[in-house]
């Protein structure tokens, strides 16, 4: 049986010691380390490499904590039933240097949480259950367990859940892309009128996979830099220029 949230609020979180792998050097980080002091996002997930972990749990709250340091959190941190080696190595092709990855490899935090599962149906082990909490000077303020059921339910614990309940009126930022051409003057102008409006962008590089055909594919131009903005086609460096204007006289 599963802690329910409210059991968990208004504790401490467990007092534990991790053995952590920063900078390629072991390290014994405490659960004083991480929390004492500061305001701190967790969430933690059943694995690191996991479909959903990989492809949309740790993700967006990479893409999200510039927001959520807005609005007073110090960091956010992702604990997970993995050695260090594993969870360095899965932040590093994961690109997200905006997170902690936690090696809970014994499973002690988790199990102080009361969220270590068995998964040996899977050859996981013990692993944790997905949860994400709100945690204060080392005390846990808002907790969001997944609900108990078959597989690996998704359904609270993901960074809008704990946006929404931190800062319920974030502007969220659009995602950005910019197909761009190595030594292109206007793939640097468009990129640099997005920098200096704080954008933060995915930059997509002209290769052999992505050629001239596949932007005219995918933008109906061939001419680069060709930027997206939410989903929509913004267009070239003039039309990125003319974007943020319009936005101004708005």
């Amino acid at each position: 049986m599963l802690p329910t949230p409210q059991s968990l609020e208004g504790k401490p979180v467990p007092n534990v010691t991790f053995k952590a792998r920063p900078n390629d050097q072991w390290k014994d980080i405490t659960s004083d380390d991480l929390f004492k002091g500061k305001t701190v996002v967790v969430f933690s997930l059943p694995g690191a490499y996991t479909p959903t972990c990989s492809s949309t749990h740790l993700p967006r709250y990479n893409e999200l904590a510039p927001v959520f340091k807005q609005h007073g959190v110090d960091d956010i941190v992702c604990i997970s039933v993995n050695d260090a080696f594993v969870m360095n190595e899965w932040k590093t092709g994961q690109d997200a240097g905006n997170i902690t990855v936690i090696p809970d490899g014994n499973g002690d935090f988790t199990k102080g949480m009361g969220l270590l599962v068995d998964k040996r149906n899977l050859g996981f082990g013990m692993r944790s259950w997905r949860y994400s909490m709100l945690v204060k000077d080392g005390v846990i303020q808002k907790a969001f367990i997944e609900p108990e059921k078959e597989g690996d339910p998704f359904e609270v614990s993901d960074a809008e859940t704990m946006l929404a309940y931190i800062a319920p009126d974030a502007k969220v930022p659009e995602p950005v892309v910019v197909f761009a051409k190595p030594g292109c003057p206007h793939c640097a102008r468009a990129k640099a009128t997005l920098n200096a409006h704080g954008i933060k962008y995915t930059e997509i590089v002209q290769d052999q996979r992505i050629n001239s055909s596949a932007l005219r594919a995918v933008t109906g131009k061939s001419t680069w830099p060709q930027v997206f903005i939410g989903g929509k086609l913004i267009g070239d460096a003039d039309a990125v220029d003319a974007y943020f204007s319009g936005q101004k006289a708005a």
